[in-house]
Order: structure tokens, then C-alpha cells, then sequence
């Protein structure tokens, strides 16, 4: 898991690269640049868990 998440201030005005704690993720961080509150995008469903190996593929059983 990274150490930090990497984001843009959304404030067009600053456009300030951010870089909030890991355990930030799903909360508001203000920027130090101009002070904007910015939330900390959560986990990714991808890199949240891996796809459970023990749930059928739904397209295998499917006739053609």
C-alpha cells in the first residue's frame, strides 16, 4: 500500500500537487497552498480485494 495518495487541488487558482497520509482515504484534507478542503479519494474497487476465486464465472455457464 502506497504512504500517500497523490492528488490536485481542485481550486483552479492553485492546481497544487497534494500528497495526504494513506489513512486519509474517504476524509477532508485542507491544501496548505490556498486553504481549500479537499476530500481524499477513497480505495479504488479494484485495489480494494482482490476478485474472490470461489464465485462462479457467470458467462461460463451461458450456452452460445
Amino acid at each position: 500500500m502506497p504512504a500517500s495518495v497523490r492528488m490536485i487541488c481542485p481550486n483552479l487558482l492553485c492546481r497544487a500537487v497534494l500528497a495526504a497520509p494513506a489513512n486519509a482515504r474517504g476524509k477532508k484534507v485542507r491544501c496548505r497552498a490556498c486553504g481549500m478542503r479537499v476530500q481524499v479519494p477513497g480505495m479504488a474497487k479494484a485495489d480494494a480485494a482482490p476478485p474472490d476465486a470461489t464465485k462462479p464465472d457467470e458467462s461460463a455457464g451461458k450456452a452460445a
